[in-house]
């Protein structure tokens, strides 16, 4: 698993974890990557929304075993406090081989206080 992009999109949806398994839902969530989905499959983390500039994420750890993935994650504010924007979400996108993939596993994202900020198994 490599950590591909991180950034933001117009998409504003909230905290949430999303599969991207076509160039169709990557789409949709506003990110253009060269996934190639024959051999691979997209996790993007989004977080937010925000209406100010300048958020990002960083991600503290990613520890997997069979039953999870566990990603430790939290959303930075700009020092300067920002400027108006738009509402949007700030993402990371891991592009993840299709040999690894396992239906049902789940993937959780926590803060480093352990306070849940979204979750999804791979469907």
């Amino acid at each position: 698993m490599k950590t591909y992009r991180t950034g933001d999109t117009a998409f504003a949806a909230g905290n949430q974890v999303v599969v991207v398994r076509d160039d169709a839902s990557l789409a949709r969530l506003g990110i253009r990557a060269p996934i190639r989905f024959r051999g691979e499959f997209g996790v993007v983390l989004l977080m937010g929304p925000h209406n100010r500039s300048g958020f990002r994420q960083v991600v503290e750890s990613i520890r997997a075993n069979d039953e999870r993935v566990r990603v430790v994650a939290f959303e930075a504010a700009p020092g300067d406090g920002g400027e108006p924007s738009a509402n949007y979400d700030t993402y990371t996108l891991w592009i993840i081989p299709n040999s690894v993939y396992r239906r049902g596993e789940r993937v959780e994202v926590v803060t480093p206080s352990n306070d849940p900020v979204a979750q999804t198994e791979l469907p």
